[in-house]
């Protein structure tokens, strides 16, 4: 017999019950009722305080592969494979069996199909989907965004953005500083000042947004809202490839420790997406040595995260995924090979740490990841 069936009510310690039910009242029924109420509500599960939500672009079951066998070689460790929850998802968009960024962006940040080129816009071109960083801002969560590529690409715009278009980057640019969102970090954007139109450091600064253009100067500001680019001279497309980095160029382990740290600073549970751009880059090009090194730049970037989970695991889960596949990336006896320079529509992979991270295993849609977490809180 359990430990708790050896514990249950006894008439000689409760007489006054045992004359109710004598009586046939309802009173011990209810007493029941209200004991597995009050111990379901004491033992469940509570929703995660700090969500790490790490998207490679372009990462696919190749590309995974190829980087298992580098690492091994190299004597590295991608830290998210050691993961002990691990699920595959599907990724078409809604009308197509190839999605682009923009539509897997949106299905990984609000839970639902779209066409493809359309970003947090239901296929119907008129109703809005809103992403999971606005809901949780709404419940009080700080929330964070960071990228390896421009801060207006889609899957960062996946996050605090809405467009009919992925590639109207201005319009796209101009809502990041209405979103209040906390921090903000990437390349910079693609096309901040249009003729004609405002500049967007002139909304960002109007909207209490501090730009840095390095991790000294972004960690040494005071502003509860902080924006990381690249300074001017840089591309502001993307960062460098891991393999070409200058000694003054920022790593994504720097830019997750600095959101982590500025996000920590404001004494609230927060959302941090953190993508890993520069792997669909990589594989666009068809380059195994930068498609290495943009994967370990990402593992490196997770480790940092891991190492925030080991100070607060019971309050952290950490999800890390692909939006797509690039490149048809395959393994073969001389090395890896590329089917293509573009998208295909192939499985990929989910890792999951943490709290309630048991979700998001097995076979399911890319809608599920977020549908999975939100569920955690209730909606």
């Amino acid at each position: 017999m359990s430990e708790r069936n050896n514990h249950q009510l006894s008439p000689s310690n409760f007489e006054g019950v045992s004359r109710c039910t004598r009586r046939g009242s309802l009173y011990p029924k209810l007493l029941l009722l209200t004991f597995i109420i009050l111990n379901f509500s004491c033992t469940r599960q509570q929703p995660p305080k700090y969500i790490f939500y790490f998207i490679g672009d372009g990462f696919g079951t190749g590309s995974l592969t190829y980087s298992e066998i580098i690492a091994k070689e190299k004597g590295d460790t991608l830290v998210f494979s050691q993961f002990p929850v691990t699920g595959l998802i599907t990724t078409h968009p809604a009308n197509d069996w190839v999605t682009c960024s923009a539509a897997a962006a949106t299905a990984l940040a609000s839970g639902e199909k779209t066409n493809n080129y359309m970003l947090n816009v239901a296929p119907d071109s008129v109703r809005i989907l809103t992403p999971i960083s606005k809901i949780l801002q709404e419940k009080g969560y700080g929330i964070g965004v960071a990228t390896t590529v421009s801060i207006d690409h889609a899957t960062p715009a996946g996050f605090y953005a809405h467009s009919i278009y992925r590639k109207d980057y201005y319009n796209i640019a101009k809502q990041l500083p209405a979103s209040g969102f906390q921090f903000f970090a990437g390349a910079g954007f693609i096309d901040p000042s249009p003729e004609d139109s405002v500049s967007i450091f002139t909304l960002l600064k109007e909207n209490n947004y501090a730009v840095s253009t390095s991790i000294a100067s972004a960690s040494a500001s005071k502003s509860l809202k902080n924006i990381l680019i690249q300074p001017q001279g840089k591309d502001s497309k993307q960062l460098p490839y891991s393999i070409y980095k200058d000694q003054d160029d920022f790593t994504l382990a720097q830019i997750t420790q600095l959101g982590i740290e500025k996000l920590s600073a404001l004494n609230k549970p927060f959302f941090f997406m953190i993508e890993g751009g520069l792997i669909d880059w990589a594989n666009h090009d068809n380059l195994p040595e930068a498609l290495y090194g943009e994967v370990k730049e990402f593992s490196e970037a997770i480790a940092v995260a891991l190492a925030f989970y080991k100070k607060h695991p019971k309050e952290t889960l950490i999800i890390v995924t692909a939006d797509h596949e690039t490149g048809g990336a395959a393994v073969f006896s001389d090395g890896l090979d590329f089917l293509t320079d573009g998208h295909t529509g192939n499985i990929v992979s989910v890792f999951a740490k943490g709290v309630d991270a048991e979700k998001f295993s097995g076979f399911y849609d890319n809608t599920e990841v977020v549908k999975k977490t939100s569920q955690m809180f209730g909606f």
